[in-house]
């Protein structure tokens, strides 16, 4: 029987040019290459004898293939459930009416926006190739359109980003017909142009000061914290991102695309031609038994509820033991009540120190 609560990602390695930061896997876009890939993202699909009631396109820049997009959503139809939420990530400078009209017309119900920022010289030194007024214009499309599902990401710790500017930056999106957006700390990874490079950034401290104050001018704007980077306007948290915290199955397609399905963890490599060329996807293993306790904790305690007592009986965790190593960490970093535990957004922000203590 197929597993109606399973989500689909497919990834959609296609950009227009690489950021500096972005170490997603993503090639330069073509468009013999995307037809190609349609095909072979629809052959890996027709694999599985499931339902999906999410699916997520990301990337790389999924916009640029709206058109095998739509034909992808169109020949899938009958693998996803109604009322699935459908989300695609797109790039303002790529953007267009004609592009938001068609994924709108072919089921799309959430678009995912890389804003990054409102302010144009933070902007130019991420290398990013719009503008703000090209990311609010793109908003606004997409609402008249029709979208009553729009997210906005935005990023924090950036070259020449301060207070003021971030406030602006939250507040001009707060006025925007958003629903949701998720604040990204800027890390720089091994391998991209900011690794080769290294931009001047603020420090540690300034940059956790930045987090607290998007925390609190989310919430006057009224978007709640519902996981560690991700805040929205009530009822419009993202379906597909919380199966990953929540410990639920999902299916990657694509390459660097990753999957828990079957009870394991598995990976595609990042490999368009091979993706492209194999009759079905070459997966690796990455973890053969992810249903531990550990595992799903340090997932839980990305949420803003936690990890709930009256869930932890699967795993045979005592509840006192675990409130007893809860008790031992700073009040102001995490909070015991009758329901769970659960970390403050100060607590967020050493996150993995706090996790290492209470689960390992």
């Amino acid at each position: 029987m197929a597993n109606k609560d399973l989500g689909l990602y497919i990834h959609v390695p296609f950009c227009r040019s690489k950021c500096p930061y972005c170490d997603f896997y993503s090639i330069k876009y073509s468009a013999s290459t995307a037809d190609d890939y349609k095909n072979a993202v629809l052959r890996n699909i027709s694999a599985y004898d499931e339902v999906f009631d999410t699916v997520y396109f990301g990337g790389g820049t999924p916009i640029l293939l709206y058109n095998e997009i739509a034909d992808i959503l169109k020949q899938i139809n009958l693998k996803i459930s109604a009322n699935a939420e459908i989300t695609i990530e797109a790039n303002p400078e790529s953007t267009t009416k004609e592009a938001l009209e068609i994924l709108y017309e072919s089921g799309v119900n959430r678009v995912s926006f890389g804003v990054q920022s409102l302010n144009d010289d933070e902007l130019l030194a991420l290398g990013r190739l719009h503008n703000s007024q090209t990311a609010i214009n793109s908003i606004i499309d997409a609402c008249e359109i029709g979208f009553k599902n729009i997210s906005a990401d935005l990023m924090l710790g950036i070259p020449y980003q301060n207070r003021q500017s971030l406030y602006h930056s939250i507040n001009e999106l707060a006025k925007l017909p958003i629903t949701h957006i998720s604040a990204y700390m800027l890390k720089i990874e091994e391998g991209t142009g900011f690794y080769k490079n290294p931009p001047k950034l603020p420090d540690e401290d300034f940059t956790s000061d930045l987090y607290i104050l998007t925390c609190d001018e989310l919430e006057k704007n009224g978007f709640f914290q519902y996981e560690i980077s991700n805040f929205a306007k009530r009822s419009f948290e993202s379906k597909h991102n919380l199966k990953y915290w929540d410990s639920e199955e999902y299916i990657g397609i694509g390459p660097s695309s990753h999957s828990f399905y079957g009870g394991r963890r598995f990976a595609v490599l990042r490999n368009l031609r091979e993706f492209i060329e194999m009759p079905l996807q070459n997966i690796y293993i990455t973890e053969e038994n992810p249903k531990t306790f550990d595992e799903w904790a340090m997932l839980k305690l990305r949420l803003s509820k936690g990890i709930l007592f009256d869930e932890i009986g699967q795993f045979g965790v005592n509840k006192d033991e675990l409130i007893n190593k809860a008790k031992i960490i700073p009040k102001q970093l995490i909070n015991i009540d009758e329901t769970g535990i659960y970390l403050t957004k100060e607590g967020f922000l050493l996150s993995n120190n706090i996790i290492e203590k209470l689960i390992f």
